[in-house]
This record gives structure tokens, C-alpha cells and sequence, in this order.
């Protein structure tokens, strides 16, 4: 199975080969995921709705343009920019980090959070959940208030998962979903279970291809 994925900021070249790396060591038997930049015209980092708005623009102009024999396209973003809500008529499959993750979670009754780096992010997020349908299992979602530098570097992101995870344990959240899909958690050591997004994704994508 061979899946495409597009950033929907424009990174560094060092940025995305650690994302690729990434995806090399998260992608179960059988999966082969390329990533690609999105290109100059996106933001370089989502901080407010206008550059949220801007991302979904160009990620969605790249995977329409998108070359080569796929059998899957997604944003290498929780917030699935440019995703389909509902079933769409297109030639690849455009599937969404976040829909898959919670779709997944819900499917199993999980009441759930997600911890975001930013307000803006957090807004979004929680608008894509809501037109997933999804809003009964969402028991909350915590900002971070982290700076972009955090996604690469790790440490901060998770030295500030502690009290958002047991904040939202006590609304009732079973497990979090760790909102950015570049960012390596540190395990076994929450109140919830911290659900990482693309790791999920990707084993419901690869179980979905075999059924």
C-alpha cells in the first residue's frame, strides 16, 4: 500500500526528512508513506485561523495535483485540512490523521480529549471533531500554549503534557489524543492513555486495506 502525505506547513528540508523518518518507523508491514513539502505559498506555522485557512487552501491545491500511483492521500496534520467531511467521488482516497484516530477511538466507545499547541489549533480541532459527528465522546480539549519550536524538539511538549492529561482524566477522558501529528510522546506515564495520532491512523489504515 503506498500513501502520500502532504505537509500543511512549508518546513525546511531538515524538518522533513525527521518527519519522514518518522513516518519510516511508524508505518506498519505493508504501508510505504512519502511525504512532500506542501510548497512556499503555506504559512509556516499555524498560529491563527487565517494561516489554518491559508493551509487548507494549499494542501488542498497539492493533493489535487498530487502525481503518481496512490492508493491513499492525507495532511500530515491533526487538523486534516482539506479532508472530506463525509464520502467524496475522487479518484484517491483523501483520509484525515484525525478522522481515522477518533473515528477509531469512538468505535470503541472511548470517551476522549486532545491536547493542542495553540487556541487557534484547539478551535479547529474541536470543529473537526464536531463535523465528524463526534462530539458525544469528546470530554475536552487543553492548550499547551507552546511555541512551534516544540514539535521538533519534544522535551517541552511533553514536560507540558502532565497537567493537561490529568485535567482532562478528571472530564472524564479515557485516553488524549496528542494534537500534532509530529510529536513524539513519552509513554506510561499519564493519568489517560496519549493516544498518538498518526501511529493510530496508520494501523487503521493498513487494517482497513486488509479487511
Amino acid at each position: 500500500m503506498r500513501a502520500l502525505s502532504v505537509t500543511p506547513i512549508h518546513l525546511p528540508p531538515e524538518e522533513i526528512t525527521r518527519r519522514q523518518a518518522r513516518y519510516d518507523r511508524l508505518a506498519p508491514p505493508g504501508l510505504a508513506i512519502e511525504l512532500r513539502d506542501v510548497g512556499p505559498g503555506a504559512p509556516g506555522s499555524l498560529d491563527d485561523e487565517e494561516s489554518i485557512r491559508v493551509s487548507e487552501r494549499e494542501v488542498a491545491a497539492a493533493v489535487a495535483a498530487a502525481d503518481g500511483d496512490w492508493d491513499v492521500v492525507f495532511p500530515d496534520c491533526v487538523l486534516d485540512p482539506s479532508v472530506p467531511d463525509g464520502p467524496a467521488d475522487q479518484r484517491v482516497p483523501v483520509n484525515g490523521l484525525l478522522k481515522l484516530s477518533s473515528m477509531a477511538l469512538a468505535a470503541k466507545n472511548v470517551r476522549f480529549g486532545a491536547v493542542v499547541r495553540n487556541e487557534a489549533i484547539g478551535a479547529e480541532l474541536g470543529r473537526r471533531l464536531k463535523a465528524y459527528g463526534l462530539d458525544a465522546y469528546v470530554a475536552g480539549i487543553a492548550v499547551l500554549d507552546l511555541p512551534f519550536d516544540a514539535v521538533a524538539e519534544g522535551e517541552s511538549w511533553n514536560a507540558a503534557l502532565g497537567a493537561a492529561v490529568d485535567a482532562l482524566a478528571a472530564q472524564g477522558a479515557a485516553a488524549v489524543i496528542n494534537g500534532c501529528s509530529a510529536v513524539d510522546v513519552e509513554e506510561g506515564r499519564f493519568r489517560a492513555e496519549v493516544v498518538d495520532p498518526t501511529a493510530l491512523a496508520l494501523r487503521v489504515l493498513v487494517a482497513g486495506r486488509a479487511s
